[in-house]
């Protein structure tokens, strides 16, 4: 039955296509969303004034003005808190200078290098030789809350510290598995500030001190430590606008329409070029954002459902500012039928061979959403497909998956999955091919159109077995 329902629906929505058509089309839109207007858009967030957006910076913050500009010109409601933005307070929490750490293990003192010591959590630790709890993290469960509470426990590489507020302890020492690896001279990991757990959570990347405990599964130990973190908060800012739909009960549900507009910012040591100016990924998702939402507002008629535009802060620090939209959306989550999410749209230059007159979408045959695209394509004069080695894949690795996990059909439309300069110094907006990227936009803007017009629904397909999570999603959430 499941098979024959999503047959049945991926048909309709075929023939809603269809009659969808009789809407505005390719010209009307492509009028409005032209090769200059994107050049303009990606040349600005691109520069070199902007200093990579990096999560948080000056030049991010530069970028959320930028975008809420254009939300504003284009005619769009605001839909944050504050205006066009959705502020969220993150914060990083940073060892003191004069923090240390010392681990006894049946009487032998170990001293952790000052180097390997990082702090999680922003609260004080102060233990003197206080006895420590060694376990794996798959044994705590047994242990139980009563078994944790109050205590100090020095967790094995590798263990998660993901047990929960519940059990109490009164800190964690967590062996890493590895040193941390040199990074671009970024800030440290950022956390919303109400997701700061009440325990002091420490790292440990000393392999000595690693091996040392390993080889002692049953010694007595002992641990002091002494820490004040210093905390930093930031607010970070989605920027969301919104497209109010015409009909009069449609328009209380939504497609969303996004991109990130951060990147790496500025290499902290080298010689020549460090700004990681990140045109193509995603300064080129959030320019198509930008005039697609400028092109769909422009047309006389508004589709029946609303759609919601949004750029996200944070997506290079592990999808921060999507993961804070889901849990705080301008619609209810069961009232968006579907995320388009626009990553890397501008570069033709994929390492596979030109991408020249297409784009892609991960997960193409998860949704029925896959139908839609192509005949938009087609209309457009260019071509959706699925690359086989990549679709699925990456299907998981962009913001759309923040909308999945809910159980909202989603995808992420691109032009090249990996070309030259990925995340290097080298993405810059001279790059990228305009022209080209004009003509997908046309497409992608028609695809959103119509399934915002359409009374039929997004599905999931449930022929795919990856799918199978979000359909249980969808169902708990409504």
């Amino acid at each position: 039955m499941q098979t024959h329902r999503f047959l049945r629906s991926g048909l309709a929505a075929v023939a809603l296509t269809a009659l969808a058509q009789t809407g505005p089309g390719v010209p009307q839109i492509a009028r409005l969303l032209t090769a200059d207007a994107l050049k303009a858009d990606v040349s600005y967030l691109a520069s070199d004034e902007l200093e990579g957006r990096g999560t948080p910076s000056p030049g991010l913050d530069k970028a959320a003005e930028y975008i809420a500009a254009q939300f504003r010109s284009a005619g769009l409601e605001p839909g944050g808190d504050d205006g066009y933005f959705q502020t969220a307070t993150f914060e990083t929490v940073e060892k003191n200078p004069e923090a240390s750490v010392t681990i006894t293990i049946d009487g032998r003192k170990f001293e952790v290098a000052s180097e390997a010591i990082a702090v999680q959590q922003a609260a004080k630790v102060d233990l003197a030789d206080e006895p420590a709890l060694h376990r794996a993290a798959k044994d705590l469960a047994a242990l139980g809350a009563e078994g944790i509470r109050g205590k100090v426990l020095l967790l094995d590489p590798g263990g998660g510290i993901g047990f929960g507020e519940r059990f109490q302890p009164a800190a964690v020492i967590a062996l890493a598995g590895a040193p941390p690896r040199a990074g671009r001279g970024r800030a440290p990991a950022l956390r919303e500030v109400s997701a700061t757990p009440t325990f002091p959570t420490v790292t440990i990347s000393d392999a000595g001190v690693r091996a040392a405990v390993m080889a002692a599964p049953n010694a007595e130990i002992k641990i002091s430590a002494h820490i004040a973190p210093v905390v930093k908060r930031f607010p970070l800012r989605n920027v969301v606008g919104v497209l109010r739909g015409s009909d009069a009960a449609l328009k209380e549900t939504c497609v969303v329409v996004s991109a990130h507009y951060d990147h790496l910012g500025v290499r902290a040591e080298g010689e020549g070029d460090r700004i990681f100016n990140g045109a193509n990924d995603d300064a080129s998702g959030t320019a198509s954002v930008m005039e697609i939402s400028r092109a769909l507002a422009g047309q006389a008629a508004r589709p029946r459902r609303s759609i919601v535009f949004v750029a996200f802060f944070g997506e290079e620090e592990g999808g921060l500012g999507s993961r804070y939209y889901a849990q705080h959306p301008v619609f209810p989550a069961p009232k968006i039928v579907a995320n388009v999410n626009l990553e890397q749209l501008g570069r033709t230059d994929d390492t596979q061979g030109p991408k020249v007159g297409q784009f892609n979408l991960t997960g193409f045959d998860f949704t029925t959403m896959g139908a839609i695209f192509q005949q938009a394509a087609k209309d457009a004069g260019v071509q959706a497909v699925k690359d086989a080695a990549n679709s699925d894949s990456y299907f998981a690795r962009s913001d759309n998956a923040r909308f999945a996990d809910l159980g909202i059909p989603s995808t992420t439309a691109s032009v090249a999955y990996d070309f030259p300069d990925y995340h290097g110094v080298g993405d810059e907006a001279g790059k990228l091919d305009y022209q080209n990227m004009a003509k997908v936009d046309a497409a992608l803007a028609l695809a959103v159109l119509r399934i915002a017009d359409s009374a039929e629904l997004p599905q999931w397909n449930a022929e795919i077995p990856a799918t199978a999570r979000y359909i249980r999603a969808r169902g708990a959430g409504r």
